[in-house]
């Protein structure tokens, strides 16, 4: 990585975990995906059940991987070839797992998280459900404020999921937020959370990386 790029993500990925330990989530950052997923399993406990909240870091991660050897449950309602059933019998087993593994839309540098959901299975599970939370985030979620966090997912997350997923939703030709009223929304739900949720072990793991959307 370029040294510049290399030296602000550390700037504003070491704010921003100061930020949200003042939020009394628990904060770290990390310079690379390896130690990052490192950390991470040694967060999970040995055979816990794992609820996988549709994250494309994840994915770069192969976080898969390392919690299947450590024999855990993972529940993952965007595995291939399941029924539309079967993907919502998998979200509600993620309001109950042991443990929660997501990303998130945004990050402000005032330590405060902003998703949006088509269901609402992944901001309802970060909010209560499972007794830990671990949220993975590279730098490229950073935004100034919930202003520019909105004007992120708009921008930036929604179309491409919306692309990932496949939908034909106006955001997919526009390349950005349309607001739209079709059954097949995605931005239907948007939870900001401000404080760590007190009954839950919540986590965050800034990455000095472009990941995810």
């Amino acid at each position: 990585m370029n040294p510049f790029r290399q030296w602000h993500n550390e700037t504003l990925g070491k704010r921003t975990v100061a930020a949200l330990e003042k939020n009394n989530f628990t904060a770290s950052y990390f310079p690379d995906g390896e130690s990052a997923v490192l950390h991470l399993l040694d967060l999970v406990p040995e055979g816990a059940s794992v609820g996988m909240g549709g994250s494309e870091t994840s994915k770069a991660l192969n976080l898969g991987a390392g919690l299947a050897s450590k024999k855990c449950v993972i529940h993952d309602h965007n595995l291939p070839g399941l029924s539309v059933e079967e993907r919502n019998r998998i979200r509600y087993r993620q309001m109950t797992s042991d443990v929660f593994i997501c990303s998130s839309n945004a990050v402000t540098l005032k330590g405060e998280l902003v998703n949006t959901d088509g269901m609402g299975n992944r901001v309802a599970a970060m909010i209560f459900g499972p007794k830990k939370v671990i949220v993975v985030a590279g730098t490229n979620k950073i935004v100034r404020n919930l202003d520019e966090a909105d004007k992120r997912i708009k921008l930036t997350a929604a179309p491409i999921n919306n692309r990932r997923i496949g939908t034909q939703n106006p955001c997919v030709r526009l390349g950005e937020c349309a607001d739209c009223n079709n059954d097949t929304r995605l931005c239907n739900i948007t939870a900001v959370i401000s404080r760590r949720p007190p009954l839950t072990d919540f986590h965050v793991l800034i990455l000095g990386l472009d990941l995810g959307f």
